[in-house]
């Protein structure tokens, strides 16, 4: 009960439902009709159109521009028209859907005996255009009908085919879809499109831009390009598409420097100041989400003046047509579009226009007179000449006879073919013999609807079906713009993406790929170079996160992978190599035989125990002198003894330490040291009382004899056994490896086990050592000629301070030093008690025989 009424950029619907009075008066007769049902305005005819049993509609943006006019409400508005250049391709479309519908009429499988219609309008690539269209089709086309209160069933269209674009798409879908009719696109790829809740009964043979971007984002990512530009037509096609590849974008890693939109009716000014963001960013690619009218007029900018060499990425809208191919500096661009194919007979379809034909129609006769630069009517352009019959569209160049790959024109021809399924799902009946149609069933467009939801066949080799949001299977293929020997730009087929694969298989390169400047080197476009192994990122305040700077890895850590956020330590026992990008084990660090320092430490503990032997040999051969009988011989026999051991216990300190070495060396170490101490003090003790024994009315040296000497002796060295023992027992020392001394290597070393049994060891040694000494400097002035008590003081003295210089050395020296320090104190003290008590002794043995004897050794002065 509605009757539409068309008028300027705004379509109103209206009615006229007049008293059968009013209607008398008008001279009609009220046994005619009750209602009549008048179209407000005059109606628009379509471009293209032939009668059938079944009319499809046709909706293509075939000029760029609406014609606009401000209305004062005094008169009827004219019929909208189009102005501006014409879109050829989108010509070839309309005669693609000619000549489908033709094939089909044609056909003996398809709906026989049934001719299909058309009516094919232009949209003028503006909502308000595909609006009116939609008004046009869903109404009949007579002025004046009567249909009883039917009104607006008058010659409604079964399904509509197009439009060409995401805007016009939407609006033509928000009318039609409230009669039911069903709309299959060829090129709107809004992704919002797939919504069932606002476009229910929108279809479409192109896949949906969620899948474009996706496969635009992957691509972007394979080749490394985290730096990027975009630029999108500000249209219901860019603004849907530009936010899915954004969110795309992020999940992917990629940054957007710049995102500006545009349309090409927009002011100069606003399509400068995009083309010189452009020029002054720093991103080398630059993602175009555009059409190919937007993007035609952005290269035309962009031409005016020289512009920095950019790679661009296209969306499927434009990165194949052939009329952009011409901007030279373009070459190089890569992108996705819809994969080619070919329809026999179409060629010779679009080339078979006769003068007749092209007269007929005033879109056909603008085509021809723009492509060949002539007029057919001789008064309309006094600058063009009057076509003159030589005109030959055989040798045309342009792209409504480009038929070498067919995309977008495969995808009008495959809709055509759903729309003519889904009717004869709907009217024809399949018997053992053929199919029966019925051209006189009265079909709905809610049936074809319906039937279009559930058709499956294959045209030309390629599977039509749609899936519940009313798309196909998405398969794109990479295209690439590559240069001829000729200078000439070509499309060539690269690789492709397959929505269908697995996740991580839907993307394959096959083929050399050309870039900017002709390049076979894939182009850098990022913010920040990568970051190396050994480094890892640092974002720069206030930028996006492809923004960063590489800070080494800081002491102990490393990063192996390019561009890692963090470094990570190396496990306790490792340490990284010098660029810090892998741990290697850390060397293990000991006081070796084979090092300089062991081996001279070596020697000398060698050549002491060497020493100490010789000296025992010269005193054994000499023991019946007085200068070795003078102190008791067997004490110097024992002591000599003990500083052998001492000189060759510093020998275990040499090399890794094992459970065993790590025992001994310190148990022996503290045993012979208290043996040596112990004779010392024995001597010392044997001094102070034979020189009391001297005295009168003293009888010192029976309580010293040789027996009392030897208790002493055992008795000290058992306290030490005892002690050692204990430490032993309770936490002996073990081999370990010291981590935290140097953080760079390992050193193997004995741990002491308990400290206080180390430091009880060393304390029992320091105290004898003390207790010695002190007695040696009581008896250093006794008047003896040779008082062995002052080369005692003097060996002690020299023992202590080497000692307690150690205490320190030992705590402050780090890894195998410690255990140097340690054998240099042993050895130095060892060689203080050999020189300063033996070698005086051995001199006058040996070089000085004279005063080897009692006289001289009694003598007190």
């Amino acid at each position: 009960m509605s009757v539409v009424v068309l008028g300027g950029s705004v379509n109103v619907l209206r009615q006229t439902i007049e008293p059968i009075e009013a209607l008398t008066d008008a001279g009609v007769s009220t046994e005619a009709s009750s209602v009549k049902c008048t179209l407000q305005s005059t109606p628009r005819l379509p471009e293209f159109s032939m009668d059938g049993d079944f009319v499809i509609g046709g909706v293509f943006s075939i000029h760029y521009k609406l014609h606009t006019v401000i209305y004062n409400y005094t008169a009827k508005p004219e019929p909208l028209r189009c102005t501006g250049s014409m879109n050829v391709r989108n010509l070839q479309y309309c005669r693609t859907m000619m000549f489908a519908i033709e094939e089909i009429n044609n056909s003996t499988e398809l709906l026989p005996g049934i001719k299909l219609g058309y009516r094919i309008y232009d949209s003028c690539s503006s909502v308000p255009g595909a609006v009116d269209v939609a008004f046009q089709l869903s109404n009949g086309k007579d002025p004046v009908f009567y249909k009883g209160s039917n009104c607006s069933q008058s010659g409604v269209v079964m399904a509509v085919v197009g439009d060409s674009g995401s805007s016009q798409s939407i609006g033509l879908s928000s009318i039609i879809g409230s009669f039911n009719i069903s709309q299959v696109s060829h090129f709107a790829t809004c992704a919002c499109l797939s919504d069932k809740q606002q476009y229910p009964t929108f279809f479409r043979t192109v896949p949906s831009d969620q899948f474009q971007v996706d496969a635009l984002a992957k691509l972007v990512k394979h080749f490394g390009w985290t730096w990027i530009g975009a630029v999108y037509s500000d249209s219901d096609y860019g603004n849907y598409g530009m936010a899915s590849f954004l969110n795309a974008a992020k999940r992917e890693g990629i940054c957007v420097e710049y995102s500006e939109s545009f349309y090409r009716t927009d002011p100069l000014s606003k399509i400068q100041r995009v083309a010189d963001v452009i020029r002054r960013s720093t991103a080398i690619a630059v993602f175009a989400f555009l059409s190919n009218g937007d993007m035609k007029v952005l290269l035309e900018e962009l031409v005016r003046e020289p512009t920095p060499p950019r790679q661009w990425i296209g969306s499927e809208a434009w990165i194949t047509d052939p009329l952009l191919m011409g901007f030279s500096f373009c070459s190089g661009a890569i992108g996705v579009g819809i994969q080619p194919s070919i329809i026999p007979g179409l060629r010779n379809f679009l080339l078979d226009l006769s003068p007749s034909e092209v007269a007929a129609s005033s879109l056909l006769t603008e085509f021809w007179e723009d492509a060949f630069n002539c007029t057919l009517t001789e008064s309309a352009y006094l600058d063009k000449r009057v076509c003159d019959g030589t005109e030959d569209i055989n040798t045309l160049k342009s792209p409504y006879t480009e038929t070498s790959q067919l995309r977008v024109t495969n995808m009008v021809y495959k809709a055509v073919y759903a729309i003519a399924h889904a009717i004869h799902n709907a009217v024809c009946q399949e018997t053992n013999v053929n199919n029966q149609c019925d051209k006189h069933f009265r079909l709905e467009s809610k049936q074809v609807f319906s039937e279009l939801k559930k058709v499956n066949f294959s045209c030309n080799g390629y599977p039509v079906s749609f899936d519940a949001n009313g798309d196909p299977v998405a398969f794109y293929e990479l295209v690439n713009w590559q240069k001829t020997e000729s200078g000439v730009i070509e499309l060539v087929t690269v690789g492709y993406y397959d929505a269908s694969l697995p996740k991580g298989q839907e993307f394959r390169i096959n083929r050399n790929i050309t870039w900017v400047d002709d390049s076979t080197q894939v182009p850098v476009s990022v913010c920040s170079e990568s970051c190396p192994p050994g480094t890892r990122k640092v974002l720069q305040k206030g930028k996006p996160i492809c923004c960063y700077d590489c800070i080494p890895c800081p002491e102990g850590e490393i990063s192996n992978t390019t561009d890692s956020p963090d470094c990570f330590p190396c496990p306790s026992e490792f340490w990284p190599n010098a660029k810090g990008d892998a741990c290697f084990p850390k060397p293990v660090e000991f006081l070796s035989f084979e090092e300089v320092l062991a081996i001279i430490l070596a020697a000398f503990s060698i050549s002491g125990a060497c020493l100490a032997i010789v000296t025992a040999v010269i005193f054994f051969r000499h023991k019946t002198t007085p200068i070795v009988k003078a102190n008791n011989s067997e004490l110097s026999f024992l002591l000599l003894f003990s500083l052998t051991l001492c000189f060759l216990c510093s020998l275990t300190f040499i090399g890794a330490p094992s459970e065993w070495s790590c025992m001994l060396r310190h148990t022996a170490f503290g045993i012979t040291f208290v043996l040596c101490i112990s004779c010392v003090l024995a001597k010392t003790v044997m001094v102070l009382m034979a020189f009391k024994a001297t005295l009168p009315g003293s009888n010192a040296m029976k309580w010293f004899g040789p027996p009392q000497q030897r208790m002493t002796v055992v008795s000290f060295t058992c306290i030490q056994i005892l002690i050692c023992t204990v430490w032993l027992v309770v936490s002996p020392p073990f081999p370990m490896k010291n981590l935290t001394t140097y953080k760079e290597k390992i050193i193997l070393e004995c741990a002491l086990g308990s400290a206080a049994g180390f430091w009880a060891v060393l304390g029992y040694i320091g105290l004898l050592a003390v207790f010695c000494f002190v007695l040696a400097v009581l008896a250093r002035k006794l008047p003896d000629n040779f008082n062995e008590a002052k080369l005692i003081t003097f060996s002690m003295l020299i023992f202590c301070a080497v000692w307690i210089t150690f205490i320190p050395a030992y705590v402050s020296s780090p890894g195998k030093f410690t255990v140097a320090v340690e054998i240099f104190a042993i050895l130095a003290s060892s060689f203080g008690l050999i020189l300063c008590i033996f070698v005086p002794k051995c001199f006058i043995i040996l070089f000085q025989p004279e005063k080897n004897t009692k006289k001289f050794l009694m003598n007190k002065n």
